[in-house]
């Protein structure tokens, strides 16, 4: 059958450019902004305001970038695969990744909060719990790599089934930032009872003042609360005791930082480095007991929420 083009148009067929040179060297044929040479098979007799310059036989180039290439570039979304459940996926995966952020800050502001409400507690009470070279290690080994392994962590069960958040919702909605604060307080009120026992574990009173064994028990206990708290943070209102999957980056991260807090306080020139004193085992105890209560309370408050908003949600 032959085809006649009409007005300005005209017929072309495709003809590849090589893809070995004289020389030899193989040329790439897979980008597709690579021109193509085309041959004239007819030409339309064109319009009165266009007149056709090309003759049949004639060689051309045509780009082969088309207009739909130009509108992926133009789309919010491109589907590689051409299956619509990979948009599923990728609102999955986004909610993922929010949600793993907004965990680290709430770990990060939580676990700040309980420093520096400890710090100014104790300098009212007029004695020193913890000195400067013991916060900078909690800051750079008991929070930053559990807050690391935090942004790993999988995506909870009812990410898919939330309606989609508004793109001006703050990060502390949803009652983030009401636990930002009970939860720094919580780890504070913990690390200042620590101290407490710790002196009267020492010394058989109850003071006011500084004592070795005080801060020492007020160190692991800060620094174990903070790990542990680290797995409340794997789920924002579920029980993380009805997690399926553990977060292995995160068990690695507590073992870790358990083990480097033992040694600082029971390693001869570590200690001396800390200015800590080799508690007791009963002191170690009582200092972890003190710090493991954090998983229960939070556990005892996300019941309570999630209470709330299960009455909330059908009023």
């Amino acid at each position: 059958m032959k085809l006649k083009p009409m007005a300005d148009n005209v017929l072309l067929k495709a003809h590849e450019a090589p893809e070995t040179t004289v020389s030899g060297i193989v040329l790439a044929t897979t980008n597709k902004e690579k021109p193509m040479i085309y041959e004239v098979v007819s030409v339309g007799p064109g319009t009165k305001d266009v007149t056709m310059t090309v003759k049949a036989g004639e060689k051309v180039v045509v780009g082969k970038f088309t207009g739909t290439d130009v509108t992926k570039n133009a789309a919010d979304m491109v589907l590689a695969d051409d299956n619509f459940a990979t948009i599923v996926g990728a609102v999955g995966e986004g909610r993922r990744i929010y949600d793993n952020i907004r965990k680290a800050i709430q770990f990060l502001l939580g676990s700040n909060m309980s420093e520096v409400i400890s710090i100014f507690a104790a300098t009212l009470l007029g004695f020193t719990i913890l000195q400067p070279v013991h916060l900078l290690w909690i800051n750079l080994l008991t929070d930053c790599f559990p807050a690391l392994a935090l942004g790993m962590e999988r995506a909870e069960p009812n990410v898919m089934s939330r309606p989609p958040r508004s793109a001006r919702e703050s990060i502390f909605a949803h009652g983030v930032g009401f636990d930002c604060v009970y939860q720094g307080v919580m780890c504070a009120v913990l690390t200042l009872a620590a101290f407490f026992i710790g002196h009267h574990m020492e010394y058989g009173v109850w003071t006011l003042t500084n004592s070795p064994d005080g801060t020492t028990m007020a160190f692991l206990t800060l620094s174990m609360a903070e790990i542990f708290h680290s797995f409340n943070m794997r789920a924002h209102r579920a029980s993380i005791f009805t997690l399926r999957t553990p977060n292995w980056a995160l068990v690695g991260a507590a073992a870790a930082s358990l083990a480097l807090t033992t040694l600082c306080i029971y390693v001869p020139f570590l200690a001396d480095a800390f200015d800590f004193t080799a508690i007791s085992a009963a002191e170690y105890a009582v200092a972890m007991g003190l710090a493991v209560l954090v998983i229960p309370v939070v556990e005892l408050v996300k019941c309570v929420q999630r209470a709330v908003e299960k009455r909330a949600g059908r009023a």
